[in-house]
């Protein structure tokens, strides 16, 4: 079972870049498809980015295509998020998954569908 924990967060001007991070252990990280999630406070969790295990796919929440993007390095076990441009809607919790029935050319949006999480890392875009 994979052990997820996400770091790189928190307290960033409106235009800011920043880059999350979602170390894997435990597991054989190279098997899974790896998503990134936010829960804005108040809001049910919704589905931001996802990479392939073999990092070659790649989808997005449409809202969020040319301001994030997602990457993997298997080597290091590690998924990467990077969001440039942020604003304060960006304001949330922002979580990694592992989908446990990964197949590499399907790329998950559904939560339900995730079952191992980290504990999340928050970002705050201020004015």
């Amino acid at each position: 079972q994979v052990q997820l924990e996400e770091s790189g967060g928190g307290l960033v001007r409106t235009g800011d870049s920043l880059r999350l991070s979602c170390a894997a252990s435990g597991g054989a990280f190279v098997n899974y498809n790896i998503g990134w999630f936010r829960q804005i406070d108040g809001k049910d969790r919704e589905f931001v980015a996802v990479i392939s295990r073999d990092a070659y796919r790649t989808a997005y929440a449409d809202s969020l295509k040319g301001r994030f993007t997602i990457s993997r390095d298997n080597t290091q076990n590690t998924v990467f998020l990077h969001m440039n441009n942020l604003k304060p809607e960006d304001t949330a919790v922002y979580f990694c998954a592992a989908d446990p029935m990964s197949q590499t050319r399907v790329l998950k949006s559904d939560d339900a569908q995730y079952a191992y999480w980290g504990q999340g890392t928050r970002v705050t875009v201020f004015l």
